[in-house]
């Protein structure tokens, strides 16, 4: 390498495909985790109720979010990208939203799942655009998950989401959260 060459800086955006693919898995693998953990409390506050079937509604969601989850832990291996350090913090705070809102009644768990899907789909929205250029096969492979996570908010808002009490305030807390995470999650 001559003298100039080691002189010089690093090209712009030297590393950064690398660095948004880190952030694109990282942040993803944190949201179906907080996903599973979302379906996992609503599951459980209703598995012993009059309720069964809606329990077990939410156990068929929360395996659909495993699926996604196991396919975000294999690419993080195969890509060698670490989960984000807030995984035991989402965990619970997902939990806690799941149980949380179970307990406020049917239909404020239905709102849970119509806010957090729709950022969820807005999010991979966008990755799926900006990956289909560069990586058509993780496109294809976020495209097919997010037509799940609209098919979870379809359901959500067909079985009254948006008549829960509270809807408005409830809906844009959890939207707010959800953003929130995202930022987090990509950078940490």
């Amino acid at each position: 390498m001559s003298d100039a060459a080691k002189t010089l800086p690093p090209r712009p955006g030297h590393g950064a495909s690398r660095r948004r693919l880190e952030e694109i898995l990282r942040v993803d693998h944190a949201g179906e985790l907080a996903a599973v953990h979302i379906y996992k409390g609503q599951s459980m506050v209703f598995a012993d109720t009059p309720k069964r079937a809606l329990s077990q509604q939410f156990e068929h969601m929360q395996g659909e979010e495993q699926v996604h989850l196991d396919a975000f832990e294999g690419l993080m291996r195969e890509k060698n990208v670490r989960p984000t350090a807030m995984s035991p913090v989402w965990r619970l705070a997902a939990l806690g939203l799941g149980v949380g809102t179970a307990l406020l009644g049917e239909k404020a768990a239905h709102a849970c799942t119509e806010a957090v899907e729709s950022v969820i789909a807005d999010h991979y929205a966008k990755q799926i655009a900006e990956l289909e250029p560069s990586d058509p096969a993780l496109a294809a492979r976020l495209t097919q998950f997010r037509e799940d996570e609209i098919g979870h908010h379809d359901r959500a808002v067909d079985q009254g989401a948006r008549e829960a009490t509270a809807y408005p305030l409830l809906s844009a807390l959890i939207k707010t959260g959800c953003r929130v995470a995202i930022k987090i999650s990509e950078k940490i």
